[in-house]
C-alpha cells in the first residue's frame, strides 16, 4: 500500500462522492477537489493529521454535499426519468453483499429521494460505519441531530428499498434467458422471464429517445422488448454486471445504446433501469475501484 494516505484511500473517496452524487463524472470532480484541499495543507501539516482517513472522508463529504444541493435543483430540470451512471464492477463487489446494495440502482434510486443532508447521513452511517460524532464533524451538525437525521433516512430508506437475495448463478441463468428471448424477439420467452409487474424505467436524458415516465406490466414491457431485434441495423445483446449486480448491454452497429441494469427475484426480472443517455455511458470499457 502507498505511504500517501489519499492515494490509499482514493477508492474509498470515490465509492463515497459516487454513492451521495450518483455520478462517476460528478465523484471524479469532488475526489480532486478533496485532493487539492488535503494538497494545500502542506507536508507538515499532513502529517500531524491524526487519523487521515476520517479527515479525508470529511473533505469529500463537505464537497459532496456542495455538489449535491446544486444537482438537486439541476435533477428537477431533467428531461424524462433520471438514473445513476452505471459502472462496471469487479466480482469483488458483488461479494461484498452490503457494499453491492449500496451502489445498486435500486437504492441509488432510493436515495435520490432524500435530501442531500439525510442522503449524507445515510451513506457515511449505513454504508460506511462511520461514528456519529464524525459525521456530525462533518456535515457541520450535532451528534445528536445527526442520530435524529440517521433515524429519519434509515426509515425512509427502509420502506422503499427492495430486499432480493438471489444466488450469483440464479441472476445469470435468468439474465441468459432474457438476453435470449430479446435477441430471438421472442415475445413469449419474454412473457416467461419477465414478472408480472415488471417496471422499465429508461433514462435519455433529452438526448436521445427514451420514456419519459416508467413503463410496468409484462406485456407492455415484452411488446417492447421484442422490437429491439427487428431494429435496423446489427443489434447485439450481452450480458454485464454494473454497480454490483446483473445487467445487459445492448449495441447497435457495433456502438454502445444501452445498459439495462436488471433487478431479479424468484427467477424473473422485477424491474429494469435502462440507461440511454450517451453522457452516462462511457465509464463501461474499464471496471470501477469502489471500496468500503
Amino acid at each position: 500500500m502507498t505511504d500517501d494516505p489519499f492515494l490509499a484511500h482514493r477508492s474509498l473517496l470515490f465509492t463515497v462522492a459516487y454513492e451521495m452524487l450518483g455520478s462517476a463524472a460528478d465523484a471524479e470532480d469532488v475526489v480532486q477537489e478533496t485532493w487539492l484541499r488535503w494538497a494545500d495543507l502542506g507536508a507538515g501539516a499532513r502529517a500531524d493529521v491524526r487519523d487521515p482517513r476520517a479527515y479525508l472522508v470529511r473533505i469529500v463529504t463537505r464537497q459532496a454535499l456542495n455538489r449535491l444541493r446544486t444537482l438537486a435543483r439541476r435533477r428537477e430540470e431533467y428531461v424524462g426519468e433520471w438514473l445513476p451512471e452505471p459502472l462496471l464492477t469487479s466480482p469483488d463487489v458483488a461479494e461484498d453483499v452490503e457494499l453491492a446494495e449500496s451502489v445498486s440502482f435500486a437504492m441509488l434510486t432510493v436515495l435520490e429521494t432524500l435530501r442531500p443532508l439525510e442522503r449524507a447521513v445515510f451513506v457515511l452511517r449505513e454504508v460506511f460505519r462511520t461514528p456519529y460524532e464524525e459525521i456530525a464533524e462533518a456535515v457541520g451538525r450535532t451528534p445528536a441531530a445527526v442520530r435524529q437525521i440517521a433515524v429519519r433516512a434509515g426509515q425512509h430508506v427502509a420502506a422503499r428499498r427492495p430486499r432480493v437475495q438471489v444466488s450469483r448463478a440464479e441472476q445469470e441463468a435468468v439474465v441468459q434467458r432474457f438476453l435470449a428471448a430479446v435477441r430471438g424477439g421472442d415475445l413469449q420467452g419474454l412473457l416467461d422471464v419477465l414478472a408480472p409487474d415488471v417496471v422499465v424505467v429508461s433514462d435519455g436524458g433529452g438526448v436521445v429517445a427514451a420514456a419519459r415516465r416508467p413503463i410496468a406490466g409484462a406485456a407492455r414491457v415484452a411488446g417492447l422488448l421484442a422490437t429491439l431485434a427487428t431494429l435496423p441495423g446489427d443489434f447485439a445483446a450481452m450480458p454485464l454486471r454494473v454497480n454490483g449486480g446483473p445487467a445487459a448491454r445492448f449495441d447497435l452497429d457495433g456502438e454502445l445504446n444501452t445498459v439495462a441494469s436488471l433487478v431479479i427475484d424468484n427467477g424473473r426480472i422485477t424491474r429494469i433501469y435502462a440507461v440511454r443517455n450517451p453522457h452516462k455511458l462511457g465509464r463501461l470499457e474499464e471496471e470501477a475501484e469502489l471500496r468500503r
